[in-house]
C-alpha cells in the first residue's frame, strides 16, 4: 500500500443520459419537406358559365353576312322579272280600263305615274344619301392623311368640308361661327382638327350617346323580359337598325331603308376588320356583371350582355359614322354606356 493520501471530491452523477443533437438536413431533404403554393390541389369550385348572347349572335349572323353572287343574281333577276310583270300588267289594266271606262282609265294613268314619280324619287333619296356617306368617308380619310403628315393645307380643307357638311345645322350655328373666328389661331394639323372635333361634334357626340344608351336598355329588356324565341331576336334586330340610322343622321348622313341595311353591314364588317367583336377592356366588368346576374336569372344576365353587344355596335356606328377620328373627345366605353342605359329602366338616365 501507498501513503500518498487520494484526494476526494463531488461525484458528478447523471440521472439521464446526453441526446445527440439532431443533425441538420441535406438541403435536398429540407426542399423535398417545404410545402409549395404551386403543388396545392386545384379547387374543384368552379365560376359560373357566363351567359350567351344568343340574340345579338343571330342579328350579327343576319345582318353582317353577305349574300353569294348567285344570291344576288337570284334576287335582282327576281326583282327584275316581277317589276317587268307588274308593269305590263298594269298597262294592260289602265288600256282596258280605257277603252271601258275613259274617265276610270285618266285616274289609273295618273296614280301610276305618281307611282312612278314616288319611286324614282325614294331612289334618288338612296344616291343622295349614299353621296353623303361618301363624302364623310372622304373627310375621315383626308383628315387621316392630314394628321400623319402634319399638313396644314388638308387640315384646313378638312375643316372648310366640315364647315360645308354641317352649313344646314341651326343647332351648330354658334359652332360654325365660333370655329370660324378661332380657327386661325391654330399652327399645326393636330391643334386644327381637334379645335374643328370639339367645336362640331362634341354636342353630337352626347345625342350619339344618348342613342346607344337607349338602344342598349331596348335590347336588355327584350332579352329578358320576352320569353318568345324569334321575338327577342327581332327587337334587338330593329333596335340595332334604328340606332345605326340615328348614328347616321346625327353626323350628317340619311340613310333609307335599303341604305340603312348597307350601312349595317359596314358598321359590321368594321367590327370584324377591327376585332372588337371580341370582350375587351371595357367589356369585362359589364360581362363580369351578366355573369352575376345570371344566378339570378339567366334570361336577365344575357340581357345584359346583349345589352353590351349592342353598345359595342353603336360604338362601330359612331366610328364609321363620325367625319373625324376622336383626337380631344374621349372614346365611349361600353361599360358607362350600359351603366347608364340600364338606369334608366328604374328612372332618370341624366346624369347627376
Amino acid at each position: 500500500m501507498s501513503d500518498t493520501p487520494r484526494n476526494r471530491g463531488p461525484v458528478l452523477i447523471e440521472l439521464d443520459a446526453p441526446q445527440a443533437e439532431p443533425r441538420p438536413a441535406p438541403a435536398s431533404e429540407a426542399r423535398e419537406d417545404t410545402l409549395n403554393p404551386a403543388d396545392a390541389p386545384p379547387i374543384d369550385a368552379a365560376d359560373p358559365a357566363l351567359p350567351r348572347p344568343r340574340t345579338m349572335e343571330m342579328v350579327t349572323r343576319l345582318v353582317g353576312r353577305p349574300p353569294s353572287k348567285l344570291t344576288r343574281f337570284f334576287i335582282n333577276s327576281g326583282v327584275a322579272l316581277f317589276t317587268f310583270l307588274l308593269s305590263i300588267a298594269a298597262l294592260n289594266f289602265i288600256n282596258d280600263l280605257l277603252n271601258r271606262y275613259p274617265v276610270l282609265g285618266w285616274i289609273g294613268v295618273a296614280l301610276f305615274a305618281l307611282f312612278t314619280l314616288a319611286a324614282l324619287g325614294m331612289a334618288w333619296r338612296e344616291y343622295r344619301a349614299w353621296a353623303r356617306f361618301a363624302k364623310i368617308d372622304a373627310i375621315q380619310r383626308r383628315a387621316g392623311a392630314a394628321l400623319a403628315d402634319d399638313s396644314m393645307d388638308k387640315a384646313r380643307a378638312v375643316t372648310d368640308d366640315l364647315l360645308a357638311l354641317y352649313r344646314d345645322r341651326p343647332e351648330l350655328e354658334w359652332n360654325r361661327k365660333r370655329l370660324a373666328d378661332n380657327r386661325g389661331d391654330a399652327f399645326d394639323a393636330r391643334t386644327l382638327l381637334t379645335m374643328a372635333e370639339t367645336e362640331l361634334l362634341a354636342n353630337l357626340d352626347q345625342n350619339a350617346r344618348r342613342e346607344i344608351e337607349a338602344a342598349a336598355r331596348t335590347v336588355a329588356t327584350a332579352t329578358a323580359l320576352i320569353p318568345l324565341a324569334l321575338a327577342d331576336v327581332a327587337a334587338a334586330l330593329a333596335a340595332n337598325l334604328r340606332m345605326i340610322r340615328r348614328m347616321a343622321e346625327i353626323y350628317g348622313g340619311r340613310a333609307g331603308a335599303v341604305g340603312g341595311w348597307r350601312l349595317a353591314r359596314t358598321v359590321i364588317t368594321h367590327l370584324v376588320a377591327t376585332g372588337a367583336v371580341a370582350a375587351g377592356d371595357d367589356l369585362i366588368e359589364t360581362v363580369a356583371g351578366g355573369g352575376i346576374l345570371s344566378k339570378v336569372s339567366r334570361r336577365f344576365g344575357e340581357g345584359v350582355v346583349n345589352g353590351a353587344l349592342t353598345a359595342r355596335v353603336g360604338i362601330a356606328a359612331m366610328e364609321v359614322c363620325r367625319p373625324l377620328p376622336f383626337l380631344a373627345q374621349p372614346r365611349p366605353k361600353v361599360g358607362n354606356l350600359v351603366t347608364r342605359g340600364l338606369r334608366g329602366l328604374f328612372g332618370s338616365d341624366e346624369r347627376g
